[in-house]
């Protein structure tokens, strides 16, 4: 695995480690990490790798360091295979841009009006995100002048081959200036995908990023379609259905761990967090509390940088509160439960808009991760009183009750009716749980 590193070591400005520091990314991704100081360098790349692998990141910070806001024409052209990849895409680059002032990004793609692109356009644009097929519309419609463009970005270069998108994708790199700087990027390197780099590229850095293969029989893999906003609700949800001794849930970003820790403890769970901004001296107490597990701490919220090295054999539930930006760290994070011969549950909570990542991550770990649904109010208050009544059966069979009889023959003095006062003690009991 490429080792990680920090984007302060990667030749930024203080303009993009601003927008990155705002994100919350503590360090760059492999792809990232190989790619964006060689892009920032002017060549031509071929990128061999996935969705959710932190390329977007590996293109559009170098991308953006490189335009020039005084010039108000387009400067960079990102294709995308379909218009949700482009969103996507786009979401991205404004986010990083947030601390260039007058970086101006829009995307192009079939679907929308036309006339609303064209007076984007015509107001101008200096980083242009589209599908060939619109693209190719606004060219043929002189809307889109490739004249200026000075870098071109193939996101997913495979799967525009496949989609029949070659002759478009020729087409608007041979109108393209023979001075642009070329970044193919890619999850495989089919025959089709170096015939595209040998003609239109020119001495291309080759940037491959492995994928680790989960091996991980002891670790059911499950997966839950949920919208961004009821992320809290299904994680407590989950906790209480399946109610495991320990738990970590990881977060991309240190804000969302602060957050996630916030709203938990606000429903009654003891959850602590970690992660980079956290002193070494306080991480190493937080760690204690969570490994003495007893009830002292037993939800461990983390970011992927805090939890490297995390070695706790107790972990039953992984959950991936947030999608990882890269497959190695999907891995990472599922193998810290099921550990010393332990059998162990990893859920990833997919919203609509990871869903694309998330599907990479199966296909390149070759994971069989199963879809679940959300926990109904029944099935978890079911499965809570299930289990409050095996731990009374065991009470009742395991220990000296004779102290608390004393105390229920009391009640019962006082005219209460045995099965109500059994009732309001069970109540108080699962409630408090």
């Amino acid at each position: 695995m490429t080792k990680k590193c920090s984007f302060n070591d990667l030749g930024l400005s203080k303009e993009l480690l601003a927008a990155v520091a705002d994100l919350g990314f503590e360090e760059a991704s492999p792809i990232q990490a190989e790619a964006i100081p060689v892009i920032l360098a002017g060549h031509d790349v071929i990128g061999q790798a996935a969705t959710g692998s932190g390329k977007t990141a590996a293109f559009a910070i170098p991308v953006i360091e490189k335009v020039n806001p005084a010039i108000r024409k387009p400067q960079v052209l990102v294709l995308c295979p379909v218009r949700e990849l482009a969103v996507q895409v786009s979401e991205q680059f404004i986010k990083f841009s947030a601390h260039k002032r007058g970086v101006v990004i829009h995307p192009v793609f079939g679907g929308q009006p036309i006339e609303r692109q064209i007076q984007a356009l015509n107001r101008g644009v200096h980083i242009i995100i589209g599908t060939p097929g619109r693209i190719l519309d606004h060219i043929n419609r002189r809307t889109i002048d490739l004249k200026t463009i000075d870098i071109v970005v193939l996101d997913e270069a495979d799967k525009m081959l496949d989609m029949g998108f070659r002759d478009d994708i020729e087409k608007i790199l041979s109108l393209a200036s023979s001075r642009k700087q070329t970044l193919l990027f890619s999850a495989t390197m089919a025959r089709e995908i170096l015939g595209l780099a040998k003609r239109y590229q020119k001495d291309p850095v080759h940037i491959k990023v492995s994928h680790e293969q989960v091996d991980a029989p002891a670790i059911e893999q499950l997966y839950i379609d949920v919208e961004a906003n009821r992320k809290v609700e299904t994680v407590a949800r989950l906790i209480d259905l399946y109610n495991p001794k320990s738990s970590i849930i990881f977060c991309n970003t240190k804000r969302r761990v602060d957050d996630l820790v916030s709203d938990l403890k606000t429903r009654g769970y003891d959850a602590v967090g970690i992660h980079g901004d956290i002193t070494q001296e306080k991480r190493n107490r937080i760690m204690m509390r969570f490994k003495k597990g007893g009830g002292e701490a037993d939800i461990l919220v983390a970011t992927d940088v805090a939890a490297r090295g995390i070695d706790v054999s107790h972990v039953e539930c992984v959950f991936n509160y947030d999608i990882p930006q890269d497959e190695d760290s999907y891995v990472h994070r599922i193998g810290r439960t099921g550990r010393a011969g332990k059998s162990g549950t990893a859920f990833s909570l997919v919203s609509r808009r990871e869903f694309y990542s998330f599907k990479d991550i199966k296909r390149y770990t070759k994971a069989v991760i199963k879809r679940i649904e959300i926990p109904t109010d029944k099935e978890v208050e079911t499965t809570r009183y299930a289990k409050v009544m095996d731990l009374i059966k065991k009470t009742v069979k395991d220990n000296n009750l004779s102290p608390y009889a004393q105390v229920l023959q009391e009640l019962l003095q006082e005219d209460y009716a045995t099965l109500d006062v059994c009732a309001a003690l069970l109540k108080l009991y699962a409630d408090k749980k």
